[in-house]
């Protein structure tokens, strides 16, 4: 089959995309596989009239919305090749269909991968997450802890000030914190543990206890944890584009990419901010911006 706009990935980035284009009478092909990120969160905050809303209940109304236009149709596929063709792209998809389109969005993602931590993954979605500004609220006033060994855990030390005054930076044995960053945080209060961290423990889902290697621990009631976040988009050798240093497609300030006819959008085009309201604003802009380079392409070869 042949549309005019093929978006791989249906997360918010995508699913506006589609909805724009969808506006746009656009032939669209959204190719998504059902399998968010996102599905282990009980609920996505930050959205103004979606604040709460739990993942699937954001996914059945955005495609509900975006179905209503005949154009656009949704694929519960997997895109595993992409090749550029004379006239547009090739998608061959993991189920061994193809389809063919004039332009490509990719809005795929990222993928985390959690600290190999006994109890995170029990935890994680439910009493430990990675955005403050998306969960920081439920978690106010309580002991939190930080789990990280990552640069990034200074700015996010700071950060969670604003939501708890008891907090305890856990580096799991890294170098990540400078002398004079450690300063910083203890004379602001925080603790800083450089033990390894051996697991993790809760009920529930809710966070009770941090186990270092040493025996010792920590009670917390919850916190946050900075995984390793890699794009799920590797196409950048079939089509063209670039990759920044922080691990996203580069593109400029409308989704384009250094590929012709290839565009990215959501967290496939920046590593952070990770937020619903963020990657649905930057999928209408790439949409915005294949409809604005078709414009110009058909006026000039007319």
């Amino acid at each position: 089959m042949y549309y005019d706009v093929a978006i791989i990935g249906g997360g918010p980035a995508g699913l506006n995309a589609a909805l724009v284009l969808g506006r746009a009478r656009r032939s669209v092909a959204l190719i998504d596989n059902g399998k968010p990120r996102n599905a282990v969160t009980h609920s996505s905050h930050g959205f103004i009239t979606r604040d709460g809303i739990k993942p699937a209940e954001f996914r059945r109304i955005a495609y509900e919305e975006v179905l209503r236009y005949p154009s656009v149709q949704h694929w519960k596929d997997e895109a595993v090749d992409i090749k550029r063709t004379t006239d547009g792209f090739d998608v061959r998809t993991v189920t061994g269909e193809t389809l063919r389109a004039r332009r490509i969005i990719l809005a795929l993602g990222l993928r985390e991968e959690l600290p190999a931590i006994e109890g995170v993954k029990e935890l994680y979605g439910k009493s430990l997450f990675v955005c403050p500004f998306c969960d920081g609220w439920e978690l106010r006033d309580t002991p939190l802890v930080l789990l990280s060994d990552l640069p990034a855990a200074f700015h996010a030390a700071k950060l969670l000030l604003n939501w708890s005054k008891d907090i305890v930076v856990c580096t799991n044995g890294g170098d990540n914190l400078s002398e004079e960053q450690r300063r910083v945080l203890v004379s602001r209060g925080i603790r800083i543990v450089d033990t390894p961290v051996s697991r993790l423990e809760g009920h529930e889902g809710k966070l009770e206890r941090v186990y270092f290697a040493d025996g010792t621990f920590v009670e917390r009631s919850g916190g946050f944890i900075g995984p390793a976040q890699l794009p799920n988009a590797r196409f950048e050798e079939a089509l063209g584009y670039e990759m920044n240093s922080s691990g996203a497609i580069r593109t400029d300030e409308m989704g384009r990419t250094a590929a012709p006819g290839v565009y990215a959008a959501g967290d496939s085009a920046y590593v952070m901010p990770s937020q619903l309201i963020l990657a649905a604003a930057s999928g209408s802009k790439a949409a915005m911006a294949v409809m604005s380079d078709w414009l110009e392409e058909e006026w000039r070869e007319a």
